[in-house]
């Protein structure tokens, strides 16, 4: 029977393989990797950068090829470029050692015949720091496959990092998998980046408690380990090193001896006034360093299989430490939260990137945490935030944004009609401007223009390039627009916060927002009078920009007058001095 039913398993696999849309072939052209640009850590595709306006589908969407065909097109109507779904261990590999691709080949051919992107999200050994996408052969054999034990003796719903044989079994079907990959899309790069694993860690304790993590724990913390975090002393998360400190910088002894007491009980509550601002800072203790330890390795065996198949960017997603789940074991503790990314960069160098599922109230503060030591700064899982999409990509050069549940609806509370897509016209934005914010990524060019979505807010001077901009907002703001203003984005209902402005190029500028009002003054004034040089619209079509008109001569009295931004746009100057 288990020789019959690997015929048909590996046949199926052909058979989707060889389907209409998708392409036995080598690796093409250059794969999905990591760059750094001018400072930026950027994601590199087809020989360009790129920006993922992504979504994440819900967890079994994409397990069932009928029920996502008509949610594909959907999500390219929404301005999305990239789509996250799952692929899980149990349906890929449902006896050990045959494999059934359907789900992968579903997934790449949706996102192909829509022209979207793929990131896989790979639910191996954990989801949700628990287990329950492994197939059944994993979970029915606990003596070959054993789970995380609490400190009273319990079972948890948690494979144990502590079982070569888990580990080894997840990093093959995950070899298996990139294996696949490579061959079906190592020409076309739908799928463009890899998480490997979910929010990873122990839940209802702050470690594994079976014999052979007690054993561990009691030994000495390893000598590379320590190695590396004397060498890195000076460079180590200002968390991990307070600790590390606190106990007298020891370069050996227990994990007790280095890094303290290891009961989550033994740490004081924070202060109910001090909640907001110092939750994640004052509850973690040696046992989440311990277990980062674990899963790290645990993960780099994973990835390191993966990328040997096929090397396009890997990332770890973060289950993030928030005031109502402080301690370790309320969240997963051993996920890669800020305080122990020194501990995962030296257990998971095939990780490229530690990324957080970021839903706490402090979103500006943790994309800070999460870039220290140069982590590029991915944004895997979020709320459907338009103003927080726009921090993170102009501000702090995110690689991408994707809100969870993308494909779920949503409307006016108690009308049924239909709410403004914040996120949709923002993302249609992002995408027209994609290579110029790109191309500024770094340079401390970009400008976000505060207070969004305020058509009152007082006039604002910036000195940006060789100008200081006076800007003015509101139909009268302080500009000397009137005549000849630029109204193309007009005829729609404005739901997006976005308003700033980018130093494209010398006297280059391009401002998205409105109504508002700009002139320019020369920081060198001795060079002569600035002059417009030109001045570009642009248009909604279908619910995407396109380039506007070029207002020249009457719009603006023969280059001596500056154009209004009348209505909500994307606009271009460009400007010059001259005696």
């Amino acid at each position: 029977m288990k020789t019959h039913f690997l015929t048909i398993c590996l046949a199926l696999a052909a058979a989707h393989m060889a389907s209409p849309g998708s392409t036995l072939a080598a690796d093409g052209g250059s794969r999905p990797h990591l760059e750094t640009r001018h400072g930026a850590r950027q994601l590199i595709v087809d020989g360009k950068p790129f920006l993922i306006l992504g979504g994440e589908l819900h967890n079994s969407s994409s397990s069932s090829r009928e029920y996502m065909k008509p949610i594909w097109p959907r999500l390219a109507q929404r301005n999305l470029n990239t789509v996250l779904a799952v692929i899980t261990w149990e349906l890929i590999e449902p006896q050990e050692g045959c494999f059934d691709f359907t789900s992968v080949n579903d997934c790449i051919q949706g996102a192909r015949q829509n022209h979207l992107r793929l990131v896989i999200l790979w639910f191996g050994s954990w989801k949700n720091g628990e287990s329950s996408y492994q197939p059944y052969w994993v979970k029915a054999n606990p003596q070959r496959y054993p789970w995380v034990k609490d400190r009273s003796g319990k079972t948890l719903n948690i494979l144990s990092t502590f079982a070569d044989a888990t580990r080894d079994a997840d990093a093959r079907a995950y070899g298996a998998l990139m294996r696949h990959i490579r061959q079906v899309d190592g020409k076309e790069h739908t799928v463009l980046m890899m998480q490997v694993e979910n929010e990873v860690g122990v839940l209802g304790d702050s470690r594994d408690h079976i014999a052979a993590a007690n054993e561990a724990f009691a030994k000495s913390v390893p000598k590379d380990l320590m190695n590396y975090l004397v060498r890195h002393k000076a460079t180590l998360a200002p968390e991990l090193r307070e600790v590390w400190a606190a106990n007298g910088y020891k370069t050996s002894g227990t994990w007790e001896e280095v890094f303290g007491p290891g009961r989550p009980d033994s740490i004081p509550p924070v202060p109910a006034e001090e909640r907001d601002t110092a939750w994640h800072k004052s509850y973690w203790l040696v046992d989440e360093i311990f277990m980062a330890w674990r899963y790290s390795m645990y993960v780099n065996k994973v990835a390191a299989a993966g990328k040997a198949e096929y090397d396009i960017p890997m990332y770890v997603n973060t289950w993030l430490q928030e005031p109502s789940h402080p301690r370790p074991g309320e969240f997963p503790s051993g996920c890669p939260e800020p305080e122990v990314h020194d501990i995962w960069r030296f257990g998971a160098p095939s990780i490229d990137i530690l990324a957080p599922d970021l839903y706490v109230p402090l979103f500006a503060e943790t994309c800070e945490r999460f870039i220290r030591n140069g982590n590029p700064l991915f944004i895997p899982e979020t709320s459907a935030n338009a103003g927080n999409a726009l921090i993170a990509f102009l501000k702090y050069n995110t690689i991408g944004f994707s809100p969870f549940g993308i494909e779920g609806g949503g409307g006016v509370p108690g009308t049924g009609a239909p709410s403004p897509d914040a996120l949709a016209q923002t993302y249609a934005i992002l995408d027209y401007l994609a290579p110029v914010i790109l191309d500024n990524q770094g340079k401390g060019t970009i400008v976000m223009l505060q207070p969004m979505n305020d058509t009152n807010a007082p006039p604002q001077t910036l000195k940006l390039g060789d100008y200081t901009l006076q800007i003015g907002y509101g139909a009268g703001g302080g500009g000397r627009g009137g005549r000849g203003g630029s109204g193309e984005g007009a005829a729609f209902t404005n739901a997006s916060p976005a308003r700033f402005v980018i130093n494209s190029g010398p006297g280059e500028y391009v401002f998205v927002g409105g109504p508002m009002n700009v002139t320019f003054t020369p920081n060198m004034p001795e060079r002569g009078s600035v002059v417009v040089g030109s001045f570009d619209g642009t248009l909604r079509v279908d619910g995407r920009w396109v380039a506007g008109r070029r207002l020249n001569g009457d719009e603006t009295r023969n280059n001596t007058r500056w154009p209004s931004m009348a209505s909500f746009g994307i606009y271009r100057y460009t400007v010059f001095q001259r005696q």
